[in-house]
């Protein structure tokens, strides 16, 4: 059997606001880096134990200029995408990776300021794969 599945979904919170650049072609790229952390009761001390995850992801198109407009540092948000990674080399010549989420679904879950009950009134789901109006 020759399927094969490559998709990552991840919630948390955006450590910085989205860098954003424009293609000559005129496409937006934007770039973020979300944190996810597991929260867990160690067994034997019973103390409180968390760890944090950096994660790249990378949006294209329509749904980078979305990202770019609408999410800002401790943003939260739900991506959906595949991993890739890419090689460089660096100024000494060293091969470099790095692997980043390819965004294809971004829902935006921030709060409105300065309230903790009520979403913010604004599109809260993108899907790259549904063609532009």
């Amino acid at each position: 059997m020759s399927k094969c599945l490559n998709q990552i979904s991840i919630l948390g919170h955006l450590g910085a606001d989205p860098e954003t650049r424009y293609l000559p072609s005129g496409k937006a790229v934007s770039n973020i880096r979300v944190a996810t952390t597991d929260r867990w009761t160690d067994k034997q001390s019973g103390e409180a134990q968390e760890q944090t995850e950096w994660h790249r992801v990378v949006f294209f198109d329509r749904l980078g200029e979305i990202a770019a407009e609408y999410l800002r540092k401790v943003s939260m948000c739900y991506v959906q995408g595949s991993l890739r990674t890419r090689k460089w080399q660096d100024k000494e010549g060293k091969d470099q990776y790095t692997t980043e989420i390819i965004a294809r679904e971004l829902i935006l879950l921030s709060k409105n300021e300065g309230s903790s009950e009520q979403p913010q009134q604004r599109p809260t789901r993108t899907d790259a794969r549904r063609p532009a109006a």
